[in-house]
This record gives C-alpha cells, structure tokens and sequence, in this order.
C-alpha cells in the first residue's frame, strides 16, 4: 500500500539533495518517477532542481490552478512514484490531490520542504502535509551553536528580520538555520542596539 510522505528540515538540510538522490534510487532500479517543483521556486530555472551541492535534474513546475491528479492521470499515470522539492509553496488543494494519488492509484509520494517561514508560522502545503501524510520525519542540521536547526531566519545588511512577506525565495544569501535560542537571542540583541 503506497504513502504520503512529508520529509521536512530546516533550510541547509539538504532536503533537495534527499528528494534527487531518492529519483536517482528509484530509476536506477528501472522505475519511472514524476518530478515537481511548485513553479514560484524559479530561482534555477523554472524546469530544473537543483541541490547545494550540484546536484539537479529536470522537473515539471505546478501553478496554483494545477490539479496534480488530473495531470498524474492524463500525463503520467505510467509513473510509479511522485517526488516533489519545495512542497511547502503548494496549496491545500495541491496536497490533497497528491494525497488522491496515493489513495486512488497506489502510488507512493515523497513530499520534501520547510515546515516554517522566517516567523516560525507554517506554510501552507507544510501544514496540509502535516494533517495528511502517513510518514512525517525530520531532515536535521545546525545551527552555528551545535544545536538542532528548526527555525529559518531570514536576513538583510547582517540583520535578522521579523517583517515581511511569507514567501522571499533565497539561499544562504537570505536565510540561516538557527535553534530557536539562538533566533531569539539575536532579536533581543538587535533590539537593544536600536
């Protein structure tokens, strides 16, 4: 019986490079596999994903008005499983429809994304996933001070920010994975210098 996974980790945590080496898995033992990306994350292009560390691969992007089953069934119902990177810019609609394919077609799902923005708030797709998937688990990294990273702060000129829209695409140029503690306490310390 297939599943609905949702592997989620804070921002380096290599959650895109887990979701190409698990393509590379599957195809490597002759499997066909579906790979999406929200088409919001355009920042390698709007067909490809791309790891950290090089490695990438091609991919079909998903608008808003996609319906992943219609386009599962009508494109690619010869596909026997689904990887998708950037999961947490999907909508609810976009979650529930991967969660029919799963149901309906017996095709298992590997979900990879945040859980949360800059705020600590969850996405929209993270939070669908979360209601839905069978399998949840933790892609782990650290933060600069050995502990576990859970929060994704966002930062401008040196400096953490806490206003702003949800969605601001970037990489290590925008964003640092940091424990709770440690986010906290660099607020508090900007503040004082204000």
């Amino acid at each position: 019986m297939a599943k609905l996974y949702f592997k989620y980790g804070a921002m380096g945590s290599s959650k895109t490079a887990q979701a190409l080496i698990t393509k590379f898995n599957y195809e490597e033992r002759g499997m066909k596999v579906w790979l999406i990306k929200p088409a919001l994350d355009d920042r390698d292009g709007k067909t490809l994903i791309k790891s950290r560390i090089g490695l990438y691969a091609e991919c079909d992007t998903v608008t808003e008005e996609d319906d992943l089953y219609v386009r599962f069934t009508e494109e690619h119902s010869d596909c026997d499983v689904v990887i998708a990177d950037e999961c947490q810019f999907f909508t609810g609609a976009h979650v529930d429809q991967l969660r029919q394919i799963v149901d309906e077609r017996d095709i298992p799902v590997l979900c990879f994304g945040l859980r949360t923005d800059f705020l600590c708030h969850l996405f929209t797709g993270s939070q669908r996933l979360f209601e839905l998937a069978d399998s949840i688990s933790e892609i782990k990294t650290i933060c600069e001070c050995g502990a576990k990273a859970t929060v994704n702060a966002r930062i401008a000129d040196g400096r953490i920010v806490t206003e702003g829209s949800q969605v601001m695409l970037g990489g290590n140029d925008a964003y640092i994975a940091m424990c709770h503690q440690c986010w906290v306490n660099k607020i508090q310390a900007q503040n004082k210098k204000k």
